[in-house]
């Protein structure tokens, strides 16, 4: 079972750079339930989620390079590439994505929880600013499948 809540950033937090940071590219098969790959720096893994915002059930499973390869043929919409900093913050990670590409200029920040009472009961650090775990579009998946004119809407409403 995976608990996260999803925020938008009011700023960076200093010395970015100092943390822990990844590169990922990820694209989806599916959307409902979500079939994602994606490789993360020189690692490849097939994600299955099930419908859900803050709780859903996630099975992950290591994939070669050849059969990333070969799923992405089947990647439907828009490839999702972003710079992932992990940032501890007390007894959580936070993960704070920088995307690039198409969504350029999107950055947002995860929390995962082991329990629904944890999660509730989070309170972010002042680098974070609104909550958007209940809404669909800031789901990778949901922006995986966005037209031009969508990303543009949905990115010029961030500013």
């Amino acid at each position: 079972m995976e608990i996260e809540r999803k925020f938008l950033l009011k700023y960076l937090p200093e010395n970015l750079e100092s943390y822990e940071h990844h590169t990922i590219v990820q694209g989806y098969v599916n959307t409902e339930p979500v079939v994602r790959i994606r490789q993360y720096d020189e690692n490849y893994i097939l994600t299955i989620k099930s419908l859900g915002l803050m709780e859903r059930i996630e099975i992950e499973k290591e994939l070669t390079e050849k059969e990333f390869k070969e799923l992405s043929t089947m990647v439907k919409g828009n490839v999702i590439s972003k710079v992932r900093y992990k940032i501890p913050y007390n007894e959580y990670t936070i993960e704070l994505d920088i995307f690039k590409e198409e969504f350029e200029g999107l950055i947002m920040a995860e929390v995962e929880f082991p329990d629904k009472e944890k999660a509730e009961s989070f309170v972010a650090p002042d680098f974070m600013s609104v909550d958007v775990t209940d809404d669909p579009k800031f789901h990778n998946s949901q922006m995986s499948v966005m037209d031009k004119k969508e990303i543009s809407d949905f990115l010029t409403c961030l500013d």
